[in-house]
């Protein structure tokens, strides 16, 4: 994933975008980036590898000594950004959020007209610079925007600091991710999540509507092009992405998952399937408020099985490799055995998606003597592998825990059925969920219902993605 964060002010405003950018830091940890406009040196841009310290630590000698009243940083879990281009358009540092699928064939296409790329290693091209280089064909910002989203297949929200010391921001085309402008008295700011700016003083002004360019300075926000009308934002930034503190399109993160979990543990009521257990637990962090709703609604006990050791283990999501990933997962959640030993527990997580981690979370609870571990995912079965974001992407969907599921029960054919398996009130669904409690060792599974994770974002349904449950865009 990724996120950024930008500023424009009467004042100085280097701190703000770096404290605002470094709340951006639980969406990706492998490069970090600030870019500093001053009338006197231009463009000031540094990245750093922040894969194994914070953005904070690494940037707190940068933010000491750079000077400016407009300002961007950077999270990027994918290439080095910001990157500084020199164009027809002018100096102007750039950052994106999303992915480009068609990466190979664009790159193709530039390269003869163009010239060439730098590269990186593997002879791979920054997408930043390739989406620099498709806005600069046209003869003005906004225009090159509008063409750069129109050619790349997949998701590119952008940031833009120019070289007269202004901000453009576009939101991507289909409203997939955030953008939201904040303002105190002196200025504006752009942020991926709102509460980033809320700390510093700004105020919420509004979100950008899918595909809307904006233009800030310090005197206001210049619509330089419309929002478009459809909206199909990532339901995954609710059930997980999401810091619990953010609110997008009015709705919070916290209060969407509270209301999951207590529609969850309702539907487990009335259709007979609530385990007789003595805590709801939820995997921390981002099953927690799954849990507490869950544990409201259907009466049971909360439970914090497991604490999360957070001074210096990273999201268990973000290192490339599965084995380190699945090491971390086991490092970072901490035991309180006398709340597991002789239990029957519920646990609730945002996902199921390829399920190694959880095999080995339940093996450490038996191991620390629980006597049932019941798992409840707060969204449905993932089918298929994100191909607008970074979430759930796969190789092949086979690598998806439901979809291997799917084959080993029926085999290829029975890929002609998945939304049949993703129903739990069928015989397939339920032959599904039994499969995989098996084999991870759970003595039950259940997963929320599409309708359950919808409802309980409360923005309309028609301008949410579905994707990875239904193959519906």
């Amino acid at each position: 994933m990724g996120g950024f964060f930008g500023a424009v002010s009467k004042r100085e405003v280097v701190y703000d975008v770096f404290f605002g950018t470094d709340y951006h830091s639980h969406l990706g940890t492998r490069r970090g980036g600030l870019a500093v406009f001053n009338p006197e040196t231009g463009i000031q841009r540094e990245i750093h590898n922040i894969e194994n310290t914070p953005f904070r630590t690494k940037f707190e000698t940068e933010a000491a000594e750079m000077h400016g009243r407009s300002a961007m940083g950077c999270i990027s879990d994918t290439d080095p950004q910001p990157i500084l281009i020199k164009s027809s358009l002018g100096t102007y540092a750039v950052s994106m959020v999303g992915i480009i699928n068609n990466m190979d064939e664009l790159t193709i296409e530039l390269l003869k007209t163009h010239g060439h790329f730098e590269a990186m290693g593997g002879g791979r091209v920054n997408q930043a610079e390739l989406l620099a280089m498709l806005i600069n064909t046209a003869d003005s910002f906004a225009d090159g925007i509008r063409y750069a989203q129109e050619r790349i297949r997949g998701t590119a929200s952008i940031l833009i600091l120019t070289d007269s010391g202004e901000i453009i921001a576009a939101r991507d085309k289909d409203g997939r991710l955030p953008m939201i402008i904040g303002r105190d008295d002196e200025g504006y700011c752009v942020s991926f999540e709102s509460f980033a700016f809320e700390k510093l003083g700004y105020r919420y002004e509004r979100d950008l509507g899918p595909g809307e360019i904006v233009r800030l300075n310090a005197e206001g926000c210049e619509v330089l092009a419309p929002p478009r009308g459809r909206m199909k934002m990532c339901t995954f930034l609710w059930t997980y992405y999401g810091y619990p503190n953010s609110v997008y399109e009015d709705s919070n993160v916290e209060i969407s998952r509270n209301i999951n979990g207590r529609l969850f543990a309702a539907n487990e009521k009335k259709n007979g399937t609530l385990p007789q257990v003595d805590y709801v637990c939820g995997v921390p962090d981002s099953g927690t408020a799954h849990a507490l709703g869950y544990a409201h609604e259907s009466g049971i006990s909360y439970g914090r099985a497991f604490i999360k050791y957070t001074p210096t283990w990273p999201r268990s999501f973000m290192p490339q490799t599965q084995g380190m990933r699945d090491r971390i997962a086991r490092m970072k959640l901490v035991p309180v055995k006398q709340l597991i030993e002789g239990q029957r527990l519920l646990f609730v997580d945002d996902s199921i998606v390829r399920g190694t981690q959880l095999r080995g979370t339940v093996n450490y609870l038996f191991e620390n003597g629980a006597r049932e571990i019941h798992m409840r995912s707060a969204c449905p079965p993932v089918m298929y592998g994100c191909k607008y974001l970074n979430f759930s992407r796969s190789n092949t969907d086979m690598e998806l825990i439901a979809r291997r599921t799917i084959s080993e029960l029926e085999g290829e054919a029975g890929q002609a059925h998945v939304a049949e398996y993703a129903d739990g009130t069928t015989e397939r669904g339920k032959a599904m969920r039994c499969h995989i409690a098996k084999s991870l060792g759970f003595n039950s599974l259940e997963y929320q219902t599409l309708e359950g994770t919808l409802s309980s974002v409360g923005i309309d349904k028609c301008k949410l993605c579905t994707y990875c449950w239904n193959g519906q865009e």
